[in-house]
């Protein structure tokens, strides 16, 4: 049995059964709509088809089980629905992971109690605020969290209650209107080329692939989960062209890597390798090569062959690499910078020796030269500085009269 109940000027609550509970008591299901469409309100056939239309939809909810009434689901129960009806669905599984994380650790504690019709939109400022902040964690970490984590947290919770709104569990997202805290790009360390000399010095007496990988690393810029995805065939070394079409950006719980491909159509990009990186890799891959067929069966690389893998083929975990250089560093008393640095030791390298930003930003996979500008734009006046200086002697000096 479904009814309709008007409950003001333009408002109606409907009820539907649910059958019994277990003490013989019926079970009734209520939601409430209001309508603010003017010219509906004035037409009363086509109210009372939209009114019907609506309880229809409300009663076939009910029957499926599929409805929770607002103001008896927590924000931490809607996060569970969100995350089986959508985010499984739609976001890819390194996303997923990472959202999963933030809202367990920071979001969750905070908000996960309340009602989600409760939530306003000080409540999502109090916590940006609290989060903006809080210590970073982690070793050799100090400060406060940057501020492009903030706003990949807000990022989530406006996901969150946009789904919670289009599903009519509330008017709208309390995280609309919250405005993204302007990020700051973090200053970073990058070698010179005496510690780049030093460093590959200190590379000669480690396993093949961690020399090859670092030389990659500077000589492409190339992201950890890029060089990571790098198999075989995304290599032309007759022509000398790199292709970046995957990423590694995770591991499952059963070790499988978890392979994506570029965010951005900028990210997907071939580049032009140094005659000195290909003849590293020409000679890595005869290592590989040798290694595989020594395996025979026991090679695990099964359909992939990853340029960097374990000796068995095996996919490295997206860690691997930050941890087995930071290591390294320590082992040879190296200045500690980290991984991801030698990308910005590349940028930094092709900067020194005059190259156009566009085609750093090309090279390196940014979404637009924008982004190269904010990161490297300290590095890019110094170096226009330099070209005016070379060019102080092009015009003669004026002579008094």
């Amino acid at each position: 049995m479904a009814s309709i109940e008007k409950r003001g000027k333009n408002s109606w609550r409907f009820v539907v059964e649910a059958g019994y509970d277990p003490n013989g008591k019926r079970i009734k299901r209520s939601k409430t709509i209001k309508i603010e469409d003017e010219a509906l309100l004035r037409t009363t056939r086509k109210l009372k088809d939209f009114l019907d239309m609506e309880l229809a939809k409300f009663k076939i909810e009910v029957e499926a089980g599929e409805y929770v009434s607002p103001e008896k689901m927590s924000f931490s129960s809607f996060v569970i629905e969100w995350k089986n009806k959508y985010a499984i669905k739609t976001l890819s599984p390194s996303t997923l992971t990472a959202y999963m994380a933030y809202l367990n650790k920071r979001i969750l504690p905070v908000l996960g109690h309340k009602r989600i019709d409760e939530i306003k939109p000080i409540h999502i400022v109090n916590l940006i605020s609290s989060i903006t902040d809080s210590p970073r964690e982690g070793l050799g970490h100090e400060g406060t969290i940057s501020s492009g984590t903030v706003a990949f947290i807000l990022r989530i919770l406006k996901n969150v209650f946009s789904r919670a709104a289009e599903w009519k569990l509330i008017k709208e997202s309390p995280a609309a209107g919250i405005k993204k805290p302007k990020v700051n790009y973090k200053e970073f360390e990058i070698y010179n080329e005496d510690e780049i000399e030093r460093l590959f010095a200190a590379l000669e007496n480690e396993p093949p692939q961690w020399r090859v990988m670092i030389a990659l690393a500077l000589t492409t810029g190339l992201r950890r989960g890029e060089l990571l995805g790098l198999e075989w065939h995304h290599i032309d070394l007759e022509n000398g062209l790199l292709e970046v079409r995957q990423t590694l950006s995770g591991n499952a719980l059963d070790g499988q890597p978890i392979l994506s491909e570029p965010k951005t159509k900028q990210s997907r990009r071939i580049l032009s390798l140094p005659e000195s990186m290909i003849e590293e890799l020409k000679f890595f891959k005869q290592v590989n090569e040798k290694a595989k067929n020594v395996l025979g069966d026991r090679w695990k690389g099964e359909n992939r062959y990853f340029v960097f893998s374990k000796h068995d083929g095996e996919p490295y975990h997206h860690k691997a690499p930050y941890l087995w250089f930071r290591r390294f560093l320590l082992r040879h008393k190296l200045r500690h910078i980290r991984f991801h640095d030698l990308r910005h030791t590349s940028a930094s390298l092709l900067i020194s020796q005059g190259v156009h930003a566009k085609l750093i930003s090309s090279r390196l996979g940014h979404s637009s030269i924008s982004t190269t500008m904010n990161i490297y734009g300290h590095a890019l006046r110094s170096a226009d500085r330099e070209v005016a200086s070379k060019l102080n002697n092009l015009l003669p000096g004026r002579k008094n009269k």
